[in-house]
C-alpha cells in the first residue's frame, strides 16, 4: 500500500513551534496590545487590559511564592467561568506551578477524589454556583486533604482566604519573582485535566506549557484571529476547550476574552455578541441551535461575527447553514481533540462547505500526525476504512498522573490511542464513526453508532440521538437508540425505523428505539452509553420490543 493510499496523515511545519512559557506569551502580549481589551466578563463588569491582566498576574504570583508554593506543586481551580479563573491561572503558571482544573458540576466525592488524587496545596473556589456550596465541601473535606494548605475564595465570607486578601498578602520581591519566572522553561508541566471517562475513575492528563500554548496558538490560527477579534467564550475554563482554544489562543494573537456568564445562556450570549462587538463564538452544538432558536436572535446585531469554533458533539447540517446564514459565522471551524493532545489534532478551514464541516473534522494540525490503524492487528489501514484514530506530535500529553501503567496503555512509541474509530478520506480530512469500546457487531457487520446517531439528528422530530449495542440471540448485537424528540414531535418508534429504511444499511437501523427526556451524563455532559445498555438490560427482550414511548 502507497503512502498515498494509507491513512498516515502529517501537518505542516512550515511556521515555527512556540518555544516560550504561557508566560512569557502574556508578557509578550501586554507589550505589543498594552491597552487592548484582554478579558472582559460582562457579569461582573470588569474590563481588564492586556498590561492590568499582566499586572494582575503578577500580584497572583507574588502570593503564591509568598505561601511557598515551588515550581510542580499542583494549584486547583474550582469555579466556572470568571475573571479570577484566568488571572489564577496565569500568576500560578508563570512561577511554575502546575494548575488543576476542576469541573464546577463536580460533587462532593468527585472533587476531593481529584483533589487529593493531584495533591493540590492550594484550592481557588467560589464560594458556591447554582445553590450548591463549595465552600462546604472544602471544609468538610479538608481532613482528607492532608496536602492542602490554604483555600483562597473569590467571594467575600468568614472561612478561608478572600481574594482581595489573597492578592495584598503577597511580599514585592521583583528579584525573586523574575527569577522563579526565567526557571520556567516551557518544557514543564503546568495543566493537570482530569478526563471525566464514562467509566472508573477520572485520569488527570498532564500537560505541558509547550502543549497547550502551541495548541491554542495553531487554534487561534486555523482562525485567522487578530489583535482585532473579541471571543465570545460561553464554554467552561476548566476545560481545554475554554482555557487552550479560548484563553490561549486569544493570548498569541492579543484577542480579547468575553465572558457572557458564568455558565451559558442564550439570551445573555447574544447580548454580549452585539454590545461587545464579538468576532467569534465558541460553543458546542446545543448552544448554537439555543443561540439560533432565540426569539430575540432576528432582532440582534450579530454582523460583526465572522468565525469561532464549534466542538463536542456532531453538529446537524441545517445548524451548520444557520450558523453561517443567521448568526453570520461564514468562517466557522470544527475542532476535534481530546484533553490528552493538548486538546486539538483535526479542524476544518474557514473556506471549507457546510458539508465538509458536519461530515468530517477537517483537517491534521501544523506539527502534528495521525494514523488511522486496524485494532486487532496495528497495521495502519487503507484510506476509506475505519481504525483507530493514532495521534503523535508537540500535542501528546506527558502522563496520565500518578497512573503509569494508564499512560502505558494509551501512549505507544510516541502514539496516542484516541479510543475513536475514524476513517480517513483521499483528501486527508478525517470522519469520526465511533468509539471502539462501542462498536456493535451484527451478524458479522459493524455498526459505529456515530454514524447512524448523525443519520437520525436529520430526522425532522429528533432533538437528540445515542445508540448502543444491546445482547440479541440471533445476531449477537442489536442496535438499540434512546431518542429525545423535538417539542410537540408526535410519532411512534417504528415510524422512525420507517424513516431510517432506504436511508441507511438495514442492518444499521436499531431495533429498539426508546424515547426519553433526557440522558445519564457525566459531571462534565458527556453521555454515559453504559448507562443506557444497563438500563436496557434490566429489561427481557419482549419488554425491550414492547416498552412505551
Amino acid at each position: 500500500m502507497s503512502e498515498v493510499d494509507s491513512s498516515i496523515v502529517s501537518g505542516a511545519v512550515d511556521q515555527p513551534l512556540l518555544e516560550m512559557t504561557i508566560g512569557d506569551a502574556l508578557r509578550k502580549a501586554a507589550a505589543r496590545f498594552p491597552d487592548n481589551d484582554a478579558l472582559v466578563s460582562v457579569f461582573q463588569n470588569q474590563r481588564i487590559s492586556y498590561s492590568n491582566l499582566d499586572r494582575e498576574a503578577d500580584r497572583v504570583a507574588y502570593a503564591l511564592l509568598s505561601m511557598g508554593i515551588q515550581t510542580g506543586d499542583r494549584v486547583a481551580i474550582w469555579s466556572a467561568n470568571r475573571a479570577e479563573w484566568l488571572i489564577a491561572h496565569h500568576g500560578a503558571v508563570r512561577i511554575g506551578a502546575i494548575v488543576v482544573t476542576v469541573n464546577p458540576a463536580l460533587r462532593k466525592e468527585e472533587a476531593t477524589f481529584v483533589l487529593h488524587d493531584s495533591g493540590a496545596k492550594i484550592v481557588f473556589a467560589s464560594r458556591a454556583f447554582r445553590g450548591f456550596s463549595f465552600a462546604d465541601v472544602l471544609e468538610e473535606a479538608r481532613a482528607k486533604l492532608p496536602e492542602l494548605h490554604e483555600i483562597v475564595y473569590f467571594d467575600d465570607g468568614a472561612t478561608g482566604i478572600n481574594w482581595s486578601d489573597f492578592l495584598t498578602s503577597g511580599q514585592r520581591n521583583s528579584s525573586e519573582l523574575e527569577a522563579r519566572i526565567n526557571a520556567v522553561d516551557y518544557s514543564l508541566a503546568c495543566s493537570l485535566q482530569y478526563t471525566s471517562g464514562t467509566t472508573g475513575k477520572p485520569k488527570g492528563a498532564l500537560l505541558t506549557h509547550h502543549n497547550i500554548l502551541n495548541n491554542g496558538h495553531f487554534v487561534g490560527e486555523r482562525q485567522s484571529l487578530t489583535s482585532s477579534d473579541r471571543i465570545c467564550l460561553p464554554v467552561p475554563f476548566f476545560h481545554c476547550f475554554g482555557v487552550v482554544l479560548g484563553a490561549l489562543a486569544a493570548v498569541t494573537h492579543g484577542s480579547c476574552i468575553v465572558l457572557p456568564g458564568e455558565s451559558f445562556d442564550p439570551k445573555t450570549a447574544l447580548d454580549t455578541i452585539q454590545n461587545e462587538k464579538c468576532t467569534s463564538f465558541y460553543g458546542v452544538p446545543m448552544m448554537y441551535i439555543s443561540l439560533i432558536a432565540h426569539p430575540d436572535t432576528a432582532s440582534t446585531d450579530v454582523s460583526t461575527l465572522r468565525t469561532g469554533c464549534m466542538g463536542g458533539a456532531p453538529c446537524p447540517i441545517e445548524t451548520m447553514r444557520q450558523a453561517v446564514d443567521v448568526l453570520n459565522m461564514r468562517d466557522i471551524t470544527i475542532a476535534y481533540g481530546m484533553t490528552e493532545t493538548s486538546p486539538i489534532s483535526f479542524q476544518t478551514m474557514p473556506d471549507d462547505s457546510n458539508e465538509v464541516r458536519v461530515t468530517t473534522v477537517g483537517r491534521i494540525h501544523p506539527h502534528i500526525e495521525a494514523k488511522i490503524v486496524d485494532p486487532a492487528t496495528g497495521e495502519v489501514s487503507a484510506r476509506g476504512a475505519a481504525g483507530e484514530l493514532c495521534i503523535r506530535g508537540y500535542s501528546v500529553m506527558r502522563e496520565y498522573w500518578r497512573n503509569p501503567l494508564g499512560t502505558k496503555e494509551a501512549i505507544k512509541d510516541g502514539w496516542m490511542h484516541t479510543g475513536d474509530l475514524a476513517v480517513m478520506r483521499p483528501d486527508g480530512y478525517v470522519q469520526i464513526v465511533g468509539r471502539i469500546k462501542n462498536t456493535i457487531i451484527r451478524g458479522g457487520e459493524n455498526i459505529y453508532p456515530r454514524e447512524v446517531e448523525e443519520f437520525l439528528l436529520t430526522l425532522p422530530p429528533v432533538s437528540d440521538a445515542y445508540v448502543f449495542g444491546v445482547p440479541d440471540e440471533k445476531y449477537g448485537e442489536e442496535a438499540c437508540v434512546w431518542i429525545k424528540l423535538k417539542a410537540n414531535a408526535d410519532i411512534a418508534p417504528e415510524q422512525i425505523r420507517a424513516l431510517c429504511k432506504g436511508k441507511i444499511a438495514t442492518f444499521k437501523i436499531p431495533k429498539y428505539v426508546r424515547f426519553v427526556d433526557s440522558f445519564p451524563t457525566t459531571a462534565s455532559g458527556k453521555v454515559q452509553y453504559y448507562k443506557m445498555r444497563e438500563a436496557e438490560l434490566d429489561l427481557s427482550q419482549n419488554e425491550r420490543r414492547s416498552a412505551p414511548p
